[in-house]
């Protein structure tokens, strides 16, 4: 009797494990989807509150970001762990390239608009950290390695820097200075990103 009130137990506590196991990795799953929309909000939700030329040349970096990763990977031609989940090359990590590009964005147009302070600081502290668990659910759903996703992050962040150094070194002039430059600047950020977001799309239909 009491052999099978043990064995009863045992089994409903295996099944709720079980069943926690699989509501999380859904949930790790489910989150690993929207992360590819991620960017995109981000992004728009930035538009729409600085609504300047400096956030059209970050999306227009975006997207050369992103075509910077797609020709990295083609080079490098480094396996994915698992190859039947997606067949294309996985070195670097697209999706943590464009998530840490964008994180290095998101702090520095806060440190532009708040300055260096506490908040800020804290602020900042939580972004990375935000932007870690999106790129690390690229490894605990298999898709990448450590390294892909840890060489994906590194060089997004790092050509968010460039980018922004790029701006501030040798274009704003030209974008103040000049009405065409900044129309076309506009028109060409804008087309630009339309035109990645409709490869990218059939791109990831295909794999």
């Amino acid at each position: 009797m009491n052999s099978a009130g043990n064995e009863g137990v045992r089994f409903e506590g295996l099944e709720q494990e079980v069943l926690m196991n699989f509501s999380s990795a859904g949930i790790q799953a489910t989150l690993n989807n929207l992360s590819k929309w991620l960017v995109g909000v981000v992004f728009g939700i930035m538009f729409v509150w600085r609504h300047d030329i400096e956030t059209l040349w970050a999306i227009c970096g975006g997207v050369v970001n992103a075509c910077l990763s797609t020709v990295l990977k083609g080079i490098l031609n480094h396996e994915r762990p698992v190859l039947t989940l997606r067949s294309d090359p996985g070195m670097p990590s697209s999706h943590a390239q464009s998530i840490f590009y964008t994180v290095a964005f998101c702090i520095i147009s806060m440190v532009e608009y708040f300055g260096c302070n506490g908040i800020t600081a804290v602020t900042s502290v939580f972004i990375i950290a935000m932007g870690s668990y999106f790129s690390w659910l690229r490894v605990s759903q298999r898709f990448h390695t450590l390294n892909q996703v840890a060489v994906g992050a590194v060089l997004g962040f790092c050509f968010s820097i460039f980018w922004f150094w790029l701006w501030d070194a040798l274009l704003i002039k030209a974008f103040i200075a000049h009405f065409w430059v900044r129309v076309v600047g506009a028109a060409g950020s804008c087309v630009g990103f339309l035109l990645y977001v409709v490869w990218k799309w059939a791109h990831d239909n295909k794999h």
